[in-house]
């Protein structure tokens, strides 16, 4: 088996789920995942962001407000909509992931979001989404809320349960909050309690996401660095995320967070979406490759060929 900081395009193309987990295992706490949204004009204009976050040192690349009826990803060549993530997968040599947002029954956001957020029927996290994902090609289904959407822990459990039972192996499934999503009875700490992360364990998660030390009020790294412990103990990785847009903070700001997380013990590292909007800050994905990995195994997944 081989290390995910040491795969290639053409290893990535042969691993199922379980290789996949078992690769980032292996690669002890060096792995960066990078948001990109495909619905904003790209930064490079004919590039796509993930493109270039992949470019920059990315190593997975994941997919927000994307909606698998209707697929957008700007600066993408002509590609039959079914067929968006796995083109996306040719260009960048990357394994690619979505996001998917579970709604509570009968339970609201509290708080107004904006008109790009707001829940499209192809973003719900349904198992008849949740399937299409998988037969699209995505790597990864990261269930979790986007701003003011109103997405709760509970209705990440009761998902998590039907996809694990319905999908099997076919896609590793990440679990977990970024910020409160529109519920302020979970916000601060309760964004995640070791309580919840037991239950994501337990309902199907293979990796369990929870924020990144200095971005949400309250989250130090010692009590992330518990929960990232007991995630361990229960055979599930983890994955501490920047989803405050401090991915869009200046480059001294993500070297103290990436090495907060790297103290957590966290074996993936996110940056989100929100630089000036799309991606992250370019120079932040590589800043917060360099702590994490060093120059070496940064500027290896930059330069290496995705036709090896």
């Amino acid at each position: 088996m081989k290390r995910f900081l040491d795969c290639t395009a053409s290893d990535f193309e042969k691993m199922g789920a379980k290789d996949l987990i078992a690769a980032i295992a292996a690669s002890e706490g060096r792995i960066l995942v990078c948001e990109t949204i495909g619905t904003i004009l790209p930064m490079l204009g004919d590039v796509t962001n993930a493109e270039f976050t992949a470019a920059m040192g990315a190593d997975i690349i994941l997919l927000n407000i994307f909606d698998v009826n209707r697929p957008i990803v700007h600066g993408l060549p002509v590609t039959e909509p079914e067929d968006t993530i796995r083109k996306l997968k040719e260009l960048t040599g990357r394994p690619i992931g979505i996001n998917l947002e579970p709604l509570e029954q009968n339970v609201e956001s509290e708080v107004d979001t904006l008109d790009m957020w707001k829940l499209s029927p192809g973003r719900a996290a349904t198992l008849a989404n949740g399937l299409k994902a998988a037969d699209m090609g995505a790597d990864f289904i990261v269930l979790t809320g986007n701003p003011g959407i109103g997405v709760t822990n509970q209705a990440i459990i009761a998902t998590l349960k039907r996809y694990r039972e319905h999908l099997g192996d076919r896609v590793v499934l990440v679990a977990g909050k970024m910020h409160a999503a529109g519920i302020l009875a979970e916000a601060g700490e309760k964004i995640i309690t070791k309580e919840d992360v037991k239950a994501f364990a337990e309902a199907g998660a293979d990796i369990i996401l929870m924020p990144a030390p200095g971005t949400v009020p309250g989250i130090t790294m010692e009590y992330i660095r518990g929960l990232v412990s007991y995630a361990h103990e229960l055979g599930r990785l983890t994955l501490t995320a920047i989803g405050t847009s401090q991915e869009g903070a200046d480059t001294d700001t993500i070297k103290e967070i990436a090495l907060m997380c790297k103290m957590t013990g966290t074996d993936l590292h996110h940056l989100g979406d929100a630089g000036y909007g799309g991606m992250a800050l370019p120079e932040n994905i590589l800043e917060y490759g360099k702590v994490i990995r060093g120059i070496r195994h940064t500027y290896h997944r930059m330069a290496i060929s995705i036709r090896r």
